[in-house]
């Protein structure tokens, strides 16, 4: 009987969350300034979305994630995701103040994009601003690759058909038709 009682109350938690999260991504996708496309359908996969009053937000036809994606969008900024973008779990955008994705580019586990950087003032004590930025914007071109672990830092344009290998931390701009890998060398001792 506790069992059942136990069961009949999860369900009564799971369509309160579930209706929560139906109500929060109508709130969203109400705002003047957010164009997502109705095929978007994120909220089932535990997907935060952060959004200012004046940030911009477009996504396009046929986008998807998986799990655990973030997307923060502050003031002013913008956010442009284009036709059939794939992000697998975990990627994060911090948009300061714009991020534009072309088609068909897909994301590995956990990418993070960032279009800013914290404030730093060089004086006798290195001093880091917790709330003082530097942006410039990100643009990634049409049909990418962004494999697992990749960090793209602000003022990068990414040109189209660029494949990037995993573990990447991207900080300059990459051309068209490249592929970027990681080379680590590995050092391996013997423990004798």
């Amino acid at each position: 009987m506790k069992e059942k009682v136990w069961q009949i109350i999860e369900k009564i938690i799971e369509k309160a969350a579930l209706r929560k999260k139906k109500n929060d991504w109508n709130f969203l996708v109400s705002k003047p300034n957010v164009n997502i496309h109705d095929s978007f359908n994120s909220f089932y996969n535990n997907n935060i979305f952060l959004l200012d009053d004046s940030a911009k937000i477009t996504i396009k036809e046929g986008v998807n994630t998986r799990k655990y994606c973030e997307f923060l969008v502050w003031n002013e900024a913008e956010l442009i995701i284009s036709k059939n973008v794939f992000f697998n779990n975990s990627c994060s955008i911090n948009c300061l103040e714009k991020i534009e994705i072309g088609e068909d580019t897909l994301f590995g586990e956990n990418v993070k994009l960032y279009d800013h950087n914290h404030l730093i003032s060089k004086t006798e004590k290195i001093s880091i601003s917790k709330d003082q930025f530097s942006t410039a914007p990100i643009k990634i071109g049409k049909n990418c690759w962004i494999a697992s672990n990749v960090t793209i830092l602000k003022g990068v344009t990414i040109g189209n058909n660029v494949v990037i290998g995993a573990g990447c931390l991207i900080h300059k701009s990459i051309p068209s038709n490249t592929i970027v890998k990681n080379i680590q060398n590995l050092q391996l001792e013997t423990n004798k």
